[in-house]
């Protein structure tokens, strides 16, 4: 059996495990799977990926993220992988969710390049070798997302709700992807780097990434009918998935700049104050549909431009209460508001370092 450990502090940018020790060395590749109640496929998925992994001769390891399986997957997993130690089992405490077990695995893991994949044996192994191919190029990229394109999944519960979902998405990021829902994807380790993650968010990763600065493209994959279990997925998650849109967009757009979401719906408010006022001081003098006249102060436009202006003044205000905590909140995390790809200086010359200032 695999020992079992006491949970560490999670970290993205660094790593500290709990007790002091030298810092972890990085390998080529980690494999992220996240499991909940799967117990029969963890023992053919781990036997898939080791027939893989083992071709390409890199040095890989196996990250399984037990997401508070209340069946015999933990224990199945554990006799699977005793006798491999490119393994490692997380064991989270309850039912954290998908996005919070893939983020577990991304602080815990010491691969140069990531892989999260499903555990449902929906995803295709075999993929992994192309995937990479793809990802150096060229052109070399720092994401490739798989494309279900031919996928078996159900059509009404499925296939309509996450093509509808992916085009709004496009739509609403401008990132130019055909399948935001597939967990399986490449990323260079680089490119986490300081993202945050949080309720269903690990779908829109290729997007925050794309907002960092990443290059991203897509390959297409094999995707396999569900065959044992049965699916964590309804349409209650494309709800959810719409919501977070909202948060994404924001994100990704006014993070650094809050005000200028704030001024812009202070400075429409505004117009549409002064274009009611306009429409009732009109009235008064018998236009818009009252030849006789309609007093201001009988008209229900002017209190109604009043609250208007009292909203766009309170934009404004909110706006600037927003640019206060978003300084704090970068200066106290001590994290620039840009990300460097690389540094080019003459050879003779040593890298230039940062002061630190912003």
């Amino acid at each position: 059996m695999l020992p079992v450990s006491e949970p560490r502090p999670m970290q993205v940018a660094t790593r500290t495990d709990a007790e002091p020790g030298p810092a972890p060395t990085f390998c080529d590749l980690s494999v992220i799977i996240p499991i909940h109640n799967e117990e029969e496929n963890v023992g053919p998925l781990l036997a898939e990926l080791r027939e893989v992994l083992d071709g390409t001769r890199l040095d890989y390891e196996l990250l399984f993220i037990d997401d508070g399986s209340t069946d015999q997957s933990l224990e199945r997993l554990r006799a699977a992988a005793a006798h491999c130690p490119r393994v490692v089992i997380l064991e989270l405490r309850r039912n954290f969710g998908q996005t919070a077990a893939i983020a577990a695995g991304f602080d815990y893991s010491r691969g140069r390049v990531i892989i999260p994949m499903d555990g449902d044996l929906q995803n295709d192994p075999r993929d992994i070798p192309a995937l990479l191919a793809k990802l150096e190029g060229p052109p070399r990229c720092d994401i490739v997302s798989g494309w279900r394109k031919n996928r078996h999944d159900r059509w009404l519960t499925r296939k309509v709700p996450s093509s509808l979902a992916n085009a709004l998405i496009r739509k609403v990021t401008g990132v130019r992807i055909h399948d935001f829902g597939c967990t399986l994807k490449v990323y260079r380790r680089e490119v986490l780097e300081g993202v945050s993650f949080f309720s269903e968010l690990h779908r829109f990763l290729p997007a925050l990434a794309v907002w960092h600065g990443a290059h991203i493209t897509e390959m297409e994959v094999n995707h396999r009918p569900r065959t044992r279990g049965r699916t964590k997925y309804g349409l209650g998650r494309t709800v959810r998935v719409l919501l977070d849109l909202v948060t994404v967009k924001f994100l990704g757009t006014y993070m650094t700049k809050p005000l200028y979401f704030f001024g812009k719906l202070a400075m429409w408010t505004l117009i549409l104050a002064l274009v009611l006022l306009g429409v009732a001081i009109g009235q008064k003098y018998g236009h818009f549909g009252h030849p006789d006249g309609l007093n201001l102060n009988r008209n229900v436009l002017v209190p109604l431009a009043a609250l208007l202006c009292s909203f766009a003044v309170q934009c404004v205000l909110f706006g600037i209460v927003a640019e206060l905590l978003v300084r704090v909140y970068h200066e106290s995390r001590g994290r620039p508001v840009y990300r460097l790809r690389h540094v080019h200086h003459h050879p003779g010359r040593r890298p230039p370092e940062s002061s630190g200032a912003r």
